[in-house]
């Protein structure tokens, strides 16, 4: 007989273990994830995470989703605003990529593994596009006011976010 059960149900664990493992991700990597210790840490039985993910692979696709949801989230609301400076916009975009990356290092090396890794799911998919949409449409309006030159934003772009992955890359390995 189990001295200390611990219970089945929860409130929201769903959203429990995606922050316990978020945390964890960043404190330990995503080799020493596991669901039971998670379980453990958010007080459930170890059985209860199957519920929600039915491995550790499941588990780490839901944190690379939220992450890129997350991303998306952060880059929307630099890339809008009223000013109509394109300088400004871009710049803005710029420091809600390195900040992110820089406040999440774990959680964005976990997302881009999901979203390079063969047979990455559809909605990781789509919202790592929907995270990387918001500079080619800058460049876009940039292009329709003649600030910018002709040429397909996204490949436009790309070379902006290489740089900011240079950067951020160099940051968080400790070479600046």
């Amino acid at each position: 007989m189990q001295s200390n059960p611990r219970p089945y149900h929860h409130g929201n664990l769903r959203e429990a273990l995606l922050s316990a493992a978020e945390a964890a991700l960043e404190a330990r990597g995503a080799a020493a994830l596991s669901l039971r210790e998670l379980s453990r840490a958010v007080g459930v039985s170890h059985a209860s995470p199957r519920r929600h993910f039915s491995d550790k692979q499941g588990l780490l696709d839901a944190l690379a989703l939220t992450g890129f949801q997350r991303f998306d989230a952060k880059l929307a609301q630099a890339a809008k605003g009223r000013a109509r400076d394109l300088n400004a916009r871009i710049v803005r975009t710029a420091q809600a990529y390195v900040e992110f990356v820089l406040q999440h290092p774990a959680l964005w090396a976990l997302m881009f593994a999901a979203k390079h890794r063969t047979g990455a799911p559809q909605d990781i998919l789509a919202a790592s596009d929907a995270a990387f949409s918001h500079l080619p449409a800058i460049l876009r309006a940039g292009q329709e006011t003649g600030e910018i030159i002709a040429g397909d934003p996204a490949r436009l772009s790309l070379t902006l976010n290489a740089a900011l992955q240079g950067l951020v890359s160099i940051s968080t390995e400790g070479k600046f």
